[in-house]
């Protein structure tokens, strides 16, 4: 499993000209799943993004987590994490988990964020998403379960 996080002061998401998601200060996670990732994974996962100390404490140092400033997320479903450019220009994604299961990983995420006290805005698994944001600092953080949970 893989999420980006982008630390936002706004973000929103669009689909079909409509806004379908949006938030202030809080993060942007882009999602994506692969063979091997399992309910445990995405758990350690959603627990790892609201945890992660990183935003600015009163010292200007990187010592808050979301649930600190009461942050908002947005959470958009992105298979292309997954993307294998190793050979020619056009991407695989082979290593990407089939939709018919990613969907329901992607649902099982996000239903954790709200355990874990977040009503996380989303986009919609497989539409035709455009997803805007006004980065903070710029602040980007990339989350692989295979290197933090080996």
């Amino acid at each position: 499993m893989k999420v980006i996080i982008q630390r936002v002061l706004k973000a929103k998401v669009e689909i079909n000209d409509v806004v379908h998601g949006e938030i202030n200060k809080g993060y942007l996670l882009l999602v994506s799943f692969t063979d091997g990732d399992n309910d445990v994974i995405i758990k350690k996962m959603a627990e790892k993004v609201i945890n992660l100390r990183i935003f600015e404490d009163e010292n200007g140092k990187t010592n808050l987590s979301i649930k600190d400033v009461e942050g908002d997320i947005l959470s958009i479903s992105q298979f292309t994490l997954y993307a294998n450019c190793q050979k020619g220009n056009r991407p695989s994604f082979i290593e990407a988990l089939t939709p018919d299961i990613s969907s329901g990983y992607y649902d099982l995420f996000n239903k954790y964020l709200s355990e874990l006290g977040f009503n996380p805005k989303v986009g919609v698994f497989g539409a035709d998403m455009k997803v805007s944001l006004i980065n903070d600092g710029p602040f980007t953080i990339i989350l692989d379960s295979k290197e933090l949970f080996k």
